[in-house]
């Protein structure tokens, strides 16, 4: 069976939050399949050797220091990546965090700082990205969202608002944009073996139980990746407005449960 409507080869992308975690599992995902990826991070010695490892493994990366809450930052961020390789074909707004907190515990100054990160960051990097790829004919965004987006997400009440909202921003983008030839979705990981993670739930990121072990009810990096890269490429072209939830299929008895010290 062809599987050429699958590659992502040439495709000049930006990915934000690119140091670590699900950001470099797909940089590097879209590297290997033939992209020019530019990634980002918030400290340049951060992304730095993401970028080196994908352009010694063969690939081609821009890694550029940059606060997704910026606006002038993010658009000298997207100015550099058209100047480096000579457009924008795919935007992955993967830039994200959270703490966790009961409601009546969170500061304004916190929940600013989450749904700043998380939607307004969208926003800036979409609109600047946007507009080159209006101009060029078209393009494809990818947005990271949450299964904490589409479902109650006690003590995350900030994070959760923000992804929610990032999945209706896709909704509504991939209608308002359809006549630029712009295509827009949304990805909704589950729990997934990252470093952020680990730091969120207390623990060592070692001390998580490898995949097999949980029946896949902890993913990786690499299978949020392989759905970014479907979303991005030709076999996906019927597809706008979606998002597609990316959390396993756990069996019961067969759990990993962490103690938040929540109750």
């Amino acid at each position: 069976m062809p599987t050429d409507q699958f590659g992502v080869e040439d495709r000049n992308v930006i990915v934000t939050g690119g140091s670590q975690g699900i950001g470099r599992g797909i940089a590097e995902r879209l590297a290997d399949g033939g992209a020019n990826v530019a990634i980002c991070s918030r400290a340049q010695e951060r992304v730095d050797p993401v970028a080196e490892g994908i352009r010694e493994a063969g690939g081609t990366a821009l890694a550029v220091e940059c606060n997704v809450r910026e606006a002038g930052e993010v658009e000298a961020f997207v100015d550099a990546t058209v100047e480096e390789f000579g457009g924008v074909d795919l935007l992955v707004n993967n830039a994200g965090g959270e703490f966790v907190a009961p409601f009546e515990e969170i500061s304004e100054n916190g929940w600013k700082a989450i749904v700043d990160l998380n939607l307004h960051g969208t926003f800036l990097c979409t609109q600047a990205a946007g507009a080159y790829m209006r101009e060029d004919g078209g393009g494809c965004i990818v947005n990271v969202s949450s299964v904490n987006g589409q479902h109650p997400a006690p003590h995350e009440s900030h994070y959760g608002a923000a992804k929610a909202a990032v999945i209706r921003l896709t909704e509504t983008l991939a209608v308002e944009w359809a006549p630029h030839g712009i295509r827009v979705n949304c990805v909704a990981p589950g729990l997934i073996q990252t470093p952020g993670v680990a730091e969120t739930l207390g623990i060592e990121e070692d001390e998580m139980p490898p995949r097999e072990q949980v029946d896949r009810r902890i993913g990786h990096p690499e299978d949020i990746a392989d759905v970014v890269q479907f979303l991005a490429s030709d076999a996906a072209a019927f597809v706008t407005g979606e998002t597609v939830t990316a959390k396993g299929v756990p069996r019961p008895g067969n759990s990993f449960d962490v103690d938040l010290g929540l109750e």
